[in-house]
């Protein structure tokens, strides 16, 4: 199971409100590509996939595809705020390695 903390939950549903037309929900997938094989991918969805898992959390929707839920079993995504910038951080028990700049991981 993938989780969202609170901070998160919050800033998606901030940005989710913004959109014109609404989208039903936030999509959370691993992608394949960047320097050490995998990348994470959030975007906006309008509905679920046929074989999509849907979390609930406090009434904002994530929709993760079966092929991601095998990277993303246990993640906690997180909203941060540095310094140096924004953004969402995924905390990835599943991750063996990742890239210099921290945008890519291998499982």
């Amino acid at each position: 199971m993938v989780q969202l903390t609170e901070t998160a939950v919050s800033k998606v549903k901030e940005i989710l409100d913004t959109q014109e037309p609404k989208p039903a929900g936030l999509r959370i997938a691993v992608v394949g590509g960047g320097c050490s094989g995998f990348s994470y991918s959030m975007a906006f969805e309008n509905s679920p996939g046929l074989l999509d898992k849907t979390y609930n959390f406090d009434g904002l929707k994530v929709f993760v595809d079966q092929a991601s839920l095998l990277y993303l079993d246990g993640a906690e995504v997180d909203f941060v705020e540095t310094l140096e910038g924004s953004g969402f951080k995924f905390n990835n028990p599943n991750v063996k390695s990742t890239c210099g700049c921290g945008s890519s991981f291998s499982a």
